[in-house]
């Protein structure tokens, strides 16, 4: 799995905007809907109002690629700069290491 970190920051509550548009509209969930798609969630920082962060896991790189290649790439790209939104972005691939199990509560 490979799990993608998008930072959305703007002014005045465009991130979170953004994000509740996104929502609204469908396009988050046709994203959900996507082959490969394994998690998309909004959330907002406690301490930067200014901020959105967006997890998106995906099943591998393939599944990226085919997204990033999909018409729905357009429709984001669009949205962004309706809300004069700049991003950052960290990229996380999971490994099957679970030693920390024990350290996690369910």
């Amino acid at each position: 799995m490979i799990t993608v970190n998008l930072y959305y920051k703007g002014s005045g509550g465009s991130a979170r905007a953004f994000a509740e548009e996104m929502e609204s509209s469908g396009t988050a969930d046709a994203i959900r809907a996507e082959d490969g798609n394994l998690r998309y969630q909004y959330f907002q920082p406690l301490f930067d109002p200014e901020t959105i962060l967006l997890i998106d896991s995906w099943r591998d790189q393939a599944a990226i690629d085919a997204h990033h290649a999909s018409p729905m790439m357009a429709k984001l790209s669009a949205l962004r700069e309706k809300y004069d939104l700049h991003m950052t972005v960290e990229r996380f691939v999971s490994d099957d290491y679970d030693a920390d199990e024990r350290f996690i509560r369910k």
